[in-house]
Parts: C-alpha cells; sequence; structure tokens
C-alpha cells in the first residue's frame, strides 16, 4: 500500500552531476487524466508520469560543456509506482513508490566555450525521478 499520486501532485527529476537541465531544476505538476477522484482530486494513472511540459526538447549544459545544448527527458517507473490491483480506464494508478529512473538523450551536445568548441561526448545523461504528493489518506496497492 502507498499514497495515490493525485492532480498537481509534483514529478521531482534530478540529473546526476554535473549535468544541469535547468528545466529540470523545480519540481513540475503532474496533469491526471484518472476518471477516477480521491477529496475531489483526478487521481493520475500511466501516462501522466511525465508533464508535457517536460517532453518537448529542453537545454542542458553538463561542465566543462558550458555552452548550452539539447536533449529530452523520459522516465521509467518501476512496479513500486504503480498499482499492481487497483486500475483506472485499464491503466495502472501511479503511487508514490520509490524514486525512479530518468534519462536525459542528447539531441544537440553542448559545447566547450570557443576556441575549443568540443562537443559533450556523452548521448544519454542518467538520473532518478520521485513523485512529491500531498496526499497522506488514500493509498492503494
Amino acid at each position: 500500500m502507498d499514497f495515490i499520486i493525485l492532480n498537481t501532485d509534483l514529478i521531482q527529476i534530478t540529473l546526476d552531476p554535473p549535468t544541469i537541465a535547468p528545466m529540470l531544476i523545480p519540481p513540475t505538476p503532474l496533469i491526471a487524466s484518472g476518471f477516477s477522484t480521491v477529496n475531489s482530486m483526478a487521481v493520475c494513472v500511466e501516462g501522466d508520469e511525465l508533464p508535457q511540459s517536460l517532453q518537448a526538447p529542453m537545454p542542458y549544459m553538463c561542465p566543462p560543456y558550458t555552452v548550452p545544448g539539447m536533449g529530452t527527458v523520459a522516465v521509467t517507473l518501476k512496479p513500486a509506482n504503480k498499482t499492481s490491483v487497483v486500475t483506472d480506464k485499464g491503466k495502472a494508478v501511479l503511487l508514490k513508490g520509490s524514486t525512479f529512473d530518468a534519462k536525459f538523450s542528447v539531441t544537440v551536445p553542448a559545447q566547450m566555450p570557443p576556441p575549443v568548441s568540443s562537443p559533450d561526448p556523452a548521448s544519454t545523461k542518467t538520473g532518478t525521478a520521485m513523485f512529491i504528493t500531498t496526499n497522506t489518506l488514500a493509498q492503494a496497492e
């Protein structure tokens, strides 16, 4: 049993240092698409874990590559982050659970500043994600 993630609860994505993606620094609100509600708030279901605002390409830096590059972020839920019994419209309901995996895929590499201007050789960056909820009552498994 764990706490159900509700509309406007947050996801916090942290990339492993030294990678920095400014858009990922503040926690981002989730937008629930579930039909069920808890305290008049819609529940988040599988597919709601990455808000639309974080699905677009975003700038990143990875010192010493301080001229920003671009990339996209993806998250992979663990079994502890979704219900195994309860569903909403056939989809698992999101649970607070434990931290889960985040991956940042580089589309345009960051660069060292001129005159060197060499690109960041890593095409992917790793990190973690976690849900932050204000729900302290409703739980599911």
